[in-house]
C-alpha cells in the first residue's frame, strides 16, 4: 500500500480521529513529523488510544513542547526545523500534517512545500460546519497549484448535504465519506463508524 497524507483544512478539523480510524482499518503505520503540544502525549498518543497498535506509530521527527505554529512553536524551545529530518518514511503509512496546508514549518517553509516534496496523495479532512466552503476549496486551490494529488476529501461532523455537494462539485474532488462527530470516541466505536461510513477500496 502507498503512503497517503491526512491533512486537515484548519485546526481543530479531527483528523487526528481520522488518520486513527485509517491508520488502524489499512494496517498501515502512523506518523505526525511535528507535534507542536505534548499535553497528555500528544496526538501519537491519542491515536494509540483509538487502536492503532504502538508497533506502528512511528515517533515524530520533531516533538514540541509548545502548542502554535510549528514554526513558532520551534522558535521558543529553540529547535531547528530541518528538512533532511522530514523525509516519507520507506513503510506505507499515514501521514498526519499540522494544522491547514498553508501552515509554516519554518520562516520560510510551508507544509505544503513539503508535502509536494513527498509526493503521496492527500486525503484533505473538512469539518462540515459553517466556513467549510471556503477553507476546503481555498486548500484543494492550494494543493493542485502545487502539483499535489487529492485522493478525496473526508468530512467530518454533521450531515450538512448542501455543503458537501458544493465543496465536490466546485471543487471536482471526490467525496470519501463522513465521520460524524462519536460522543461516546473508543477504539471500537470509531472502528465501526469508519467501516460504515467509508469504503476501504477508496484508501488501497
Amino acid at each position: 500500500m502507498r503512503s497517503l497524507i491526512v491533512a486537515g483544512t484548519d485546526t481543530d478539523v479531527g483528523k487526528t480521529v481520522f488518520a486513527a480510524a485509517l491508520a488502524a482499518a489499512t494496517d498501515r503505520y502512523y506518523w505526525k513529523p511535528v507535534q507542536a503540544g505534548n499535553e497528555d502525549g500528544g496526538d501519537s498518543a491519542t491515536v494509540a488510544s483509538l487502536g492503532v497498535p504502538s508497533s506502528r506509530i512511528l515517533p515524530e521527527a520533531y516533538s514540541l513542547e509548545t502548542p502554535a505554529s510549528p514554526h513558532r512553536a520551534a522558535e521558543i524551545d529553540g529547535v531547528t526545523i530541518a528538512h533532511r529530518n522530514m523525509e516519507l518514511p520507506e513503510c506505507s503509512c499515514i501521514v498526519e500534517t499540522a494544522g491547514g496546508v498553508l501552515v509554516p514549518l519554518t520562516r520560510d517553509t510551508l507544509y505544503i512545500d513539503v508535502m509536494a516534496r513527498w509526493g503521496a496523495p492527500v486525503v484533505l479532512v473538512a469539518r462540515t460546519a459553517l466556513g467549510t466552503i471556503n477553507h476546503s476549496l481555498l486548500s484543494l486551490e492550494s494543493l493542485r497549484a502545487r502539483g499535489i494529488a487529492v485522493l478525496g476529501i473526508a468530512f467530518i461532523g454533521p450531515a450538512n448535504e448542501d455543503s458537501e455537494r458544493t465543496i465536490c462539485e466546485m471543487g471536482a474532488v471526490r467525496r470519501l465519506g463522513r465521520l460524524p462527530i462519536l460522543d461516546d470516541l473508543t477504539a471500537d466505536s470509531l472502528s465501526s463508524a469508519f467501516s460504515s461510513n467509508f469504503n476501504l477500496d477508496d484508501f488501497a
